[in-house]
Formats: structure tokens, sequence, C-alpha cells
């Protein structure tokens, strides 16, 4: 429903009518104008947040330009209650807004119809457009962008001029306040005429797939990653781009949404967003070999129905949730898996997936994991707690957020001698359970207090000129960042966005060099004692493995991935199952610190974590990499490589036999003899 503060406006801006009608009753031109100046400001505050109460307010007949009908009309109310209906310049006041609500259909007609004109059947990244198709400029951004918002607002000068008359000033101000809204509501309609105009609008459909087919042939792309999803799980293809760009084959993304295009990460890899499931089937696509899937859903059909391709299923993580034993998974040739563990979890999960059909690739993204040392000496050591969400069922296992969440931040905020809490929550996190949502606010309140109070406590020194120069630092390349996604000046609509949007290799060198430098200025720019609530993309989840001692997390893809660190780390039983049966359900946590929902247990990890050698578990956690990831050569990326060489080969083989068939049914016409075959 929106933040408080969202509320808060939502709810000044409906009373404000109400006000606006007694105030015009009264009659009291300042009141009147006090209170229609709090609803254009609460109007234009939750439009700038993009709040949801906006598109509710639509779906209770009070839409935008409901609202600024009925604030005119109390306008005209007011006047009328004035004694000024005699006036000339009344009748210019209604004349003014019935003229100018007669501009919004032509205008509102004209921003469609470029934005119907100028969509794409596709959006590019790093696909050469420009020498095939003719795609012009985009309108500039001051036209389209809030257009319907930015035209009811050129009311303004219309109503200032009215209560500036009403208030006693001369009718000239209302003649003049006239002029300027239906001058400026003009300019406005047939600024935008031009943009209809043939030069100015994209090629056709069918021309634009023509294109990108050509494109395609000439690149023939052989490795697909295809994606589906809302934008919420942009992060799932995001994780295999680096994977991607380091394939020895040519590869492709290809997306069915745009809104994942606008959330995907910075990549060399070229990508195609194609929403409409007739436009895929009409890509050449006739050299891909290999399509990798990251996520199982609906969509995903369009593309299995492709023959000369091998469909795999990659995932987006690998855990115990049942999810990463889903029996969609049969629709695939081969299932991949980190390590040993995958296979087993499939085997004992019996939903006929074939052993054959697995394959153990690792996981090339955990490269980036660094594995344990030694803490500086007299340094507070960092324990991470990374709930995963609550899930799409109220099973109390998916998430200790509900049950056990602030038990162990209370206690980790309490421990002695000291640590510090990193509070990283899934980014789903209460998109489902409104108990969740409530538990994560609460562990937020908690972690930020306890920062509070330890910012107090004179055992803690903060280095403020380190930190001083860090935040400096922070500022600069934060700056730099902006400039570099500041890729368009037009309107960068999505024509525009697929013209341009070749990768600028020394830019992308930069991005990725800031980024390192950003995550290094970040740590830096807080005292290494703070307790931290860490939500967004940055920084991101394996940055705060790499500055923790440990972790607290639930079953999920994210244990799996810490266990590459080697660090101590432990798992909350939300489901109460006991400590062998959990262990014997979920094989990340065969090496992991077992919690319940008091979050007993803890003690056990903090020794670890201040002491190497009472830690009992690190044997232990040194096999259950191994079997959950594999091993450590050859690396994730050789054997990712060579399962997608492997795969391409059977993919060959299996198409050359296709060929071989029909050649030899065309060389026998009695292998389509119809004799024998019953009628109907």
């Amino acid at each position: 429903m929106g933040s408080a503060a969202e509320l808060a406006a939502a709810a000044l801006m409906m009373l404000g009518y109400p006000c606006l009608m007694l105030t015009a009753l009264l009659p009291s031109v300042p009141a009147f104008a006090a209170v229609a100046a709090v609803t254009y400001l609460a109007d234009l505050y939750l439009h700038r947040r993009h709040s949801y109460l906006i598109e509710l307010l639509t779906k209770v007949r009070a839409g935008l330009s409901i609202r600024f009908l009925v604030r005119e009309l109390l306008l005209v109310l007011l006047l009328a209650r004035l004694d000024l209906s005699e006036a000339s310049a009344f009748y210019a006041a209604i004349a003014c807004f019935t003229v100018f609500f007669g501009l919004q259909a032509p205008h509102g007609a004209l921003v469609t119809l470029i934005g119907k004109r100028r969509s794409m059947p596709v959006q590019t990244r790093n696909v050469d457009l420009v020498s095939r198709v003719r795609i012009p400029d985009a309108p500039p951004r001051l036209l389209l962008r809030d257009a319907g918002e930015k035209m009811l607002h050129l009311d303004l000068p219309a109503v200032v001029g009215l209560l500036v008359w009403a208030q006693g000033g001369p009718a000239a101000a209302a003649y003049a306040g006239v002029v300027v809204t239906l001058g400026l509501g003009l300019l406005y309609v047939l600024a935008l005429v031009p943009y209809l105009r043939a030069k100015r609008i994209p090629p056709r459909a069918d021309k634009v797939l023509s294109a990108v087919s050509a494109w395609l042939r000439e690149y023939r792309p052989e490795t697909v990653l295809y994606f589906s999803g809302s934008a919420d799980s942009a992060y799932q293809v995001n994780m295999w781009l680096e994977t991607m760009e380091q394939l020895d084959s040519r590869p492709l993304v290809l997306l069915r949404e745009h809104v994942i295009l606008e959330k995907l990460a910075p990549t060399t890899v070229p990508v195609i967003s194609v929403p409409g499931g007739v436009h895929l089937m009409n890509l050449d696509l006739s050299t891909v070999r290999v399509a990798l899937y990251a996520a199982n859903v609906g969509k995903n059909i369009h593309l299995l129905r492709v023959p000369t391709m091998k469909h795999v299923f990659i995932g987006h993580g690998d855990s115990d949730k049942l999810a990463s034993v889903n029996p969609f998974s049969k629709v695939y040739d081969e299932v991949w898996t980190a390590g040993r563990a995958g296979r087993d979890r499939y085997a004992i999960a019996d939903v006929g997936i074939r052993d054959e059909d697995i394959v153990e690739v690792g996981r090339p993204q955990l490269a980036p994991i660094q594995p344990r040392r030694e803490a500086p000496a007299g340094r507070v050591p960092t324990v991470l707690y990374a709930p995963t969400w609550e899930g799409w069922d109220d099973n109390p296992g998916n998430t200790s957020l509900i049950l056990a969440g602030e038990n162990i931040v209370k206690r980790l905020v309490a421990a002695d001698p000291p640590v510090r809490v990193l509070y990283k929550p899934h980014p789903f996190t209460g998109t489902r359970s409104a108990r969740a949502g409530a538990a994560h606010r609460r562990i937020e309140a908690l972690v930020k207090k306890a920062a509070a109070e330890r910012a107090m406590d004179p055992r803690f020194t903060p280095d403020t000129a380190a930190q001083a120069a860090a935040k400096a630092e922070l500022a600069r390349v934060e700056q730099r960042l902006a400039e570099l996604a500041r890729t368009f000046e037009g309107g960068g609509d999505e024509a525009e966005t697929a013209r341009d949007g070749l990768v600028d290799y020394r830019r992308h060198e930069e991005v990725a060099r800031l980024r390192a430098e950003w995550n290094d200025a970040y740590w830096r720019s807080f005292p290494e004692w703070e307790h931290r609530v860490i939500t967004g993309a940055e920084p991101r989840l394996y940055d705060c493995f790499n500055v923790s001692e440990a972790m607290v997390s639930d079953i999920s893809s994210v244990v799996s991935d810490y266990i590459a660190s080697g660090k101590p780390y432990a798992v909350t039983d939300s489901a109460g199952l006991g400590p062998e049966e959990f262990k014997r359900q979920n094989t990340a946590v065969r090496a992991a610190v077992i919690l319940d929902n008091g979050a007993t247990g803890l003690d056990a990890l903090l020794a670890a974590v201040r002491d190497p050698a009472a830690d009992p578990l690190a044997g232990g956690r040194k096999e259950l990499k191994e079997y959950l990831l594999g091993p450590d050569e050859p690396t994730s990326v050789e054997r990712f490589n060579a399962a997608v060489a492997d795969l391409a080969l059977k993919a060959e083989a299996r198409n050359a036999g296709q060929t071989a068939r029909i050649a030899t049914t065309a060389d026998d016409p009695g292998l389509t003899s119809t004799k024998g075959v019953p009628a109907g």
C-alpha cells in the first residue's frame, strides 16, 4: 500500500477535495488557494514516488483527470459564490476549462499512437541493428515522459490567474492565465504531431524481425541462456551473465519480458528480449545447439518446442529446497547440478529424472567468494544473517525470519565478546506473507537500534578521518557510475534503446573496475564494528560473504554458496525437525551448527569464529564442499564449458541423424506409403 509518507500524502490529497468544496462555499480565496496547493503537491509527490496508491485511486474512479476536473469545477463554484458569475472573466474561465479538457483527448491519442508506432517486437543489447534498419531518434523525454500529468498541470496558470482576480486583483490576471493555459496546451498537442510522420517512426514489426534474424544468421549463436520472469527475479539471470561471457561457444541471452532487460546487469553478451511467442518462433535460431534455462516457468515451452537444440536446466541456485527437485525438470534433455549432492537429491526425490541425464558442472558464479582467512587481531568479527524469503506456502521450514529471526539477532547483538551483525534479507521478503514483512521490519529496527547503542559505547571508537575519506571516494565513484549510466540523451524509448544498445567495451571495463572500487570504499565508509542492514543490489551477497567470518541462514542456495568459503555457518531448523532429521533431509546442513527457533546453539558458532581451534566442523565443511560443489580442479568454468561442448555434439548428432532419415525417406517412396493404414 506504500510507505507512511505515501499514505499521508494520499490522505491529505483526498481530504483536500472536501475542504476545497467547503472553502468554495464559505467562500474564502486564501483558504481555497492553500488547500489547492496541498492537493497539487500531494498528487505530484505520489506520482514522483510512482506510488501504487495512484493506481488504486484510478480503480475507484478518482483518477488523475477526475481530480483535476473536480478542482477546476470547485474553483468555478468559488467564483460564483463571490458573485463574479456575471463577469466576462467568469465565462472565460468556463470556456478555458472546457477547451482545455477538450485538448486532453487529442493529446492522449497522440501520446498513445506515438508510443505504439515506436514500439518494437524485440528489444536488444549488443546487437547491431543500425546497418540493417533505420530507427529514428525518439521524441524528447520532455514530451512523452509523464505526458498526461504534465498536460493536466498546464491548468496552473489559469487557476492562479483566476484566484488572483477572485482575491480582488485585476481581471487581466484571469485573462492572462486563461490565455497561457490554452496556449501551452495547444502547443503541447502541436509539438507531438511531427512525431507521427513516417520518417519519425521505426519500421514495421516484420522488417525489424527480419533484421534481427539477419543478425542472428551472421552472428550464428550456439548457446542460449533463456529466461522469463518478473522484475524481482532478474537476479536469477544476472547470476549467469559472467559465466556466459566465459563460454567457448558463441553466447546469446534470450529474454521474454522487457522489464527484465531493464534490470539486466551490464554484460558483453548479445541480448534479445522478445515478449511475443509468435515473434520468438519467427527468429532464426537454427545455429543454436544448447539452450540453458535458469527457471522453471510456463514460457519455457516456447523454446522447448525446438528439437534442433538440446535443452538444459541450470537453475538459479543449488539447495535442498523442493524447487531443486521439481518434476517439471523431466522436460529437459539434461539437468546440470553443482556436485554429487544434486545428483543424489534427484535420486532420493524420485521425480523421474534419470541419473544419466544429470551432469555435475560446479558453480561458476562462486569464483568471487574468498576462502577463510584469519581476522586481523583486535578486529570485531562479522556474522552475516541472510535468511531466505517465506516461499509460496506457510511451511514454517521455509524461513527462519518469522519464528527465529528476532531471537537470532538479539543474541548476536548481545554477544560478548562482541561481533558485528550484517542483516541481508532475501529481495522477495514480505512479498507474500505479511508476517514475514512485519518480522523483517522488527529485525531491521533491532539492528539499527543496536548500531546506535554501539556508536555511543566508549569501547568503540570510529576512525572519522578514514571514514570521511572513504565516503568521499564512494561519492566520486557513484558520480562516475551515474555519468556512465546516462547513455542516451534522447527519449530512450525501446526503439532507440535497441538501436544504440551496443556495448562499449572500455566503458564496460571501467564500470567493472568502478564497482570493485565502490565495494572497497563502501566497507571502509563506516566502522568495522558497526551493525548494518543491507538491502538492494549493492553490496552484493558475495561481497557480504567476503567480509564475514560466519553466517546464519536457512535452507537455500545461500548456504551451499557460503560453503565455498570454508567458513563456519549455522542453519535454523525452523520446522522443529530435530538435528538428526534436519541433517538427514538437508545435505547442506551436515557441517552446520543447527539452531532451533530460540537460537540455541549460537554460542557454538561464535566459539568457532573466535578460535579456529574450537571449530570441530572444519573438516566436515571441507568434505561437504566437494560433495555439494564438486572438486576445485578442473575449475567450474572449465567443466561448464566441457558440458556445453559435449551437449552441442549430441545436438549435432541428432540433427545429422534426422537429415539422414529424411534423405532415406525421400529415396524410398515405400516408406511413406499409406497402404495398410486404416482409413479415418
